[in-house]
């Protein structure tokens, strides 16, 4: 009997940390608390459907924490993994367009190079790279400026959202601490 009630005791605890771990990793089911403002860094992830067209962004999101992120953490004119640990991942399921220049559809590395006036966007073929360690600029596919601006409250953790401006049109934003960066992109005919 106590085998039984031990079982069921592990089993609830296994799906309670699950249900924890599936909150964590969609932030728009629930509201960031003290705990997971505490966490170093957690696994997120940002799902859009645009038209027809699914996009998934998978990211690790650092937090502040008291730091100086911009020129301090993160080092201005330098290639940052845009994230924590592993590269930033976005997925695309239809082909699209960055400014003039049209992507397949795929999944690619997000890497940005933060500037106090300017950053570069680039989006790089080798999506699973540990860091800016393995990253080279032979295999990208896109650079793009995009003007930072500033945001009147401080974001604490990373940020990643896709917003639909219509059914063949969205932004990609990035938000951390005080800053917001966002891309335009156009979602092509099949």
């Amino acid at each position: 009997m106590n085998f039984i009630k031990s079982a069921i005791a592990i089993g609830l605890l296994v799906l309670g940390i699950h249900a924890f771990a599936q909150d964590a990793n969609h932030p728009h089911t629930s509201a960031v608390n003290a705990d997971t403002v505490k966490k170093k860094s957690i696994a997120l992830e940002e799902h859009a459907q645009i038209g027809d067209t699914h996009i998934t962004i998978l990211y690790t999101a650092p937090a502040v924490r008291g730091r100086v992120i911009w020129g301090g953490l993160v080092t201005y004119d330098e290639v940052w993994v845009t994230g924590a640990h592993r590269a930033t991942s976005i997925e695309i399921d239809r082909e699209f367009s960055i400014g003039d220049k049209k992507i397949p559809a795929g999944k690619y590395a997000v890497f940005t190079i933060p500037g106090k006036e300017k950053w570069t966007f680039i989006l790089n073929t080798i999506w699973d790279q540990h860091l800016a360690d393995d990253y080279n600029q032979h295999d990208d596919v896109l650079r793009v400026e995009a003007t930072p601006r500033a945001l009147p409250e401080s974001v604490e953790r990373l940020n990643y959202t896709i917003t639909e401006l219509s059914d063949t049109e969205a932004i990609l934003s990035i938000s951390w601490e005080k800053i917001k960066v966002n891309i335009p992109l156009k979602l092509n005919a099949n």
